[in-house]
């Protein structure tokens, strides 16, 4: 949950950084305020004006009127969009891939025990994000959505403590917390409420002492009369750690992860209480909860061991992305001279670190000799494993795409030519780009064709499949594609506007494929179709 110093709020705003410019607020507010338009679309009674009431009846099933599984995935899609496009949103694919790895078997364990009824299954999202900032954090969001700071990766050991987060978050969705809560507020309407955590949230991220805030508690001013109503129960956060326990530990995971993850915040918090663990904040730790997590190791079966050496090159990574300013790049490129680290973990955490940090302060020789010293210790260690070496294969074709060797970019891939990762196939996709093989090119574009029919919300794959179709000269492909990205990432608009260059195009003369153009036809309609119902629906929230 996004969090405040007042507590755990159930339906958390954007998880998004504050503005630092007046322009750049004003932008904020005037997104916020359409997202609160479209949360008081779910609650149509709401009156703006006069903060009027609404009797929310308890849910005691998913098909409440007033806070229904179609209402909640609106809801969450609406916030959804706004947090795609803040450039904190973070599309890594080698971050995602790997928290997709913990996140999966959690989703089919949640299926197996009942956790995720038939009714809501299709119809949530399911999807974990992830959000550049520096603070320990994660948070659920209506309509199956669950956060993950790159700081909350950043500070996890293990797979096992990282999937003990995402199960506890997992459990406020499947067990229904956030619509709960949100109907036993029966003195608010949903609008104040999105008005008010709005507010809340960018106070929150500007600080006490900044001006920043001032600004922010003009949108939330009334937020700090009804917290009392909003934070999920004490009898909430225990469901969820029960839940939670058994959805990871029946997943496979160690049982241990989630007691040692209670104890590394507790104890990370005391020796440095900055701020930084906003977490804390919105599931404050008690002596009970970290002892019934002990209590709980008991009851479950030991997990079979795993390398810890994959975890570490992702938490390596999530902890060079989450900060880029310059210091800090800085700061990460010197561990490559570190002598502190002892053991195999710390020593490719520090050098996985350095490699990425060096890759992009575009020092090669430094990243290849950190590369070089990390690609030995996965390989040559007991612990290690095949993914483990993966992600510093993947690293390493990162590195030199970044710095235009396209040709040892593939051989360094060929190993995982196979494979259909997403990865894999995106710099697989650069390297063919950077080249000029119009063979490889043509191979390029049909892969991403068979993988966005699939995965239609990749806007990264889509962003792809435009250039190469660019590339091999077809250009209506190109921009229908462009314009598809815009889609995935929720901006109707720019995919519209696209959409109607591809229509001029077509129109222009000169040689022009039918089947396109048809395609870019029957797009646009679609797309203005969704464009006008999402317009409607923030006007008549208004």
């Amino acid at each position: 949950m996004i969090s405040t110093p007042l507590g755990c709020m159930p339906l958390p705003p954007l998880p998004l950084p504050l503005p630092t410019t007046v322009s750049r607020r004003a932008a904020w507010r005037t997104r916020l305020a359409a997202t609160a338009s479209a949360l008081a679309l779910l609650c149509p009674a709401a009156a703006p004006p006069a903060w009027a009431q609404n009797q929310l009846p308890a849910l005691g099933d998913p098909a409440s009127e007033d806070f229904s599984i179609a209402a909640e995935r609106k809801l969450g899609e609406a916030i959804m969009r706004e947090i795609r496009a803040d450039p904190d949103y973070v599309d890594d694919p080698v971050l995602l891939e790997y928290l997709q790895s913990l996140w999966q078997p959690l989703l089919a364990q949640a299926r197996v025990r009942g956790n995720i009824a038939p009714d809501i299954d299709q119809r949530l999202a399911w999807e974990p994000f992830l959000v550049r900032d520096r603070s320990v954090n994660a948070f659920a969001l209506p309509g199956g959505y669950i956060g993950v700071h790159l700081g909350m990766m950043a500070m996890t050991s293990t797979r096992d403590e990282l999937a003990s987060v995402l199960a506890h978050e997992m459990s406020h969705i499947t067990q229904r917390h956030i619509a709960r809560s949100i109907a036993n507020s029966k003195h608010q309407s949903l609008l104040s409420l999105a008005t008010l955590l709005a507010g809340i949230l960018v106070a929150s991220r500007a600080g006490n002492s900044s001006a920043d805030a001032v600004n922010a508690a003009v949108v939330g001013s009334q937020a700090i009369g009804v917290q009392g109503q909003l934070n999920f129960s004490r009898d909430m956060e225990r469901e969820a750690d029960r839940v939670g326990f058994a959805v990871m530990s029946g997943a496979g995971f160690a049982p241990g992860g989630m007691a040692a993850m209670f104890e590394k915040l507790d104890q990370s918090s005391r020796l440095n209480d900055s701020g930084g663990f906003p977490y804390l904040r919105s599931h404050p730790l008690t002596s009970e909860r970290i002892g019934k997590a002990r209590a709980r190791l008991g009851t479950a079966s030991p997990a079979a061991p795993v390398s810890v050496l994959e975890h570490t090159a992702a938490q390596a990574r999530a902890r060079v992305l989450m900060d880029p300013r310059f210091d800090a790049q800085k700061r990460w490129q010197a561990l490559d001279t570190d002598t502190t680290a002892t053991t195999v973990a710390d020593k490719l955490a520090s050098r996985y670190s350095s490699a990425l940090a060096s890759s992009l302060l575009r020092d090669w020789a430094r990243a290849d000799a950190s590369i070089a010293v990390a690609q030995g210790l996965v390989a040559g260690s007991p612990r290690s494993d095949a993914r483990a070496i993966r992600a510093v294969a993947l690293l390493k074709v990162q590195s030199l795409l970044m710095r235009g060797d396209a040709a040892n970019a593939l051989a360094a891939l060929q190993p995982y030519a196979g494979e259909t990762s997403r990865p894999v196939l995106l710099l697989a996709t650069q390297a063919a780009l950077a080249g000029s093989d119009s063979a490889l090119l043509k191979e390029r574009s049909a892969t991403l064709a068979t993988w966005v029919a699939v995965n239609p919300h990749d806007a990264l794959a889509w962003t792809a499949l435009g250039q190469v179709s660019e590339r091999l000269g077809q250009p209506l492909r190109a921009i229908r594609a462009d314009a598809e990205s815009r889609v995935a990432l929720g901006d109707f608009l720019g995919a519209a506007d696209r959409l109607r260059a591809g229509q001029r195009r077509a129109r222009s003369g000169g040689a022009v494929d039918f089947i396109d153009a048809s395609v870019i036809d029957a797009r646009l309609r679609d797309v203005e179709v969704q464009r006008r119902q999402i317009a409607a629906e923030e006007k008549g929230g208004k």
